[in-house]
């Protein structure tokens, strides 16, 4: 069952960037009213980044229970996949992981062993893992193709696929660095979210959502917590 602990007002074209999800809140927990100042700071800073402002043209995203949207995009890491990685090729026998990335987002950068650990998991099941890189490249140069390439050659062990006219983002609805779906081996997206709760420092991780799903999945049980905000910076779109 969902349960809102809060929710903002967004601004118009804009989603609420706070969660509206069920985080399994309990009274007694830290998240809990009566938490530690120093933690509550520390929660709030995991959340820097303001609502990501989203093309108008970005009405509907995909949810749990949606079928994942098909791509086909160059693949920037010469040592993982073809050069060309399509939807079909980033899930396995038992279903893959899509995530929306980049190569500058402290999130990102603070979750990257965490990110390889996943990945690792996903493949030792019979299931695929990419990242889609969808930042505008004008805006960040870090994000560029070249600079993708580079990233890609140091140890990075799954697709890096460049999403160039942010066509795959819009049509999955994504908002942030990073961002999860979790696919089933029939295409159906069973988890969209976060990794954990705490990406850019792991000793303060307690909810250990997408690994969570990952063996539901896999124990072909229903997700118990399908749906969570993602933690992370802004897609830069080319608006």
């Amino acid at each position: 069952m969902r349960e809102e602990i809060q929710k903002m007002q967004p601004m118009p074209g804009e989603r609420s960037w706070m969660s509206t999800h069920n985080t399994n809140w309990r009274e007694g927990d830290s998240k809990s009213a009566r938490a530690d100042p120093q933690d509550m700071l520390r929660s709030c800073s995991r959340r820097i980044e303001p609502p990501p402002s989203l093309p108008r043209y970005m009405a509907n995203s995909v949810e749990p229970g949606s079928n994942a949207p098909n791509f086909k995009l160059p693949n920037a890491n010469e040592g993982s996949g073809q050069a060309m990685v399509s939807l079909s090729d980033s899930i396995g026998d038992n279903g893959g992981v899509i995530m929306f990335t980049c190569n500058h987002c402290p999130y990102v950068v603070g979750s990257e062993p965490r990110i390889e650990q996943i990945a690792q998991k996903a493949r030792e099941n019979g299931m695929g893992f990419i990242g889609i890189n969808s930042n505008d490249p004008v805006k960040y140069e870090s994000d560029s193709w070249d600079n993708m390439v580079k990233r890609a050659s140091k140890g990075m062990s799954y697709p890096y696929l460049h999403d160039e006219d942010q066509k795959v983002a819009v049509s999955y609805g994504a908002e942030r660095t990073p961002e999860f779906y979790l696919v089933s081996s029939s295409g159906k997206v069973v988890y969209r979210g976060r990794m954990d709760d705490s990406p850019r420092d792991p000793s303060h991780v307690s909810n250990t959502d997408l690994s969570d799903a990952i063996d539901e999945l896999l124990k072909r049980e229903n997700i118990s917590n399908s749906r969570t905000e993602s933690i992370g910076c802004s897609i830069k779109w080319k608006m």
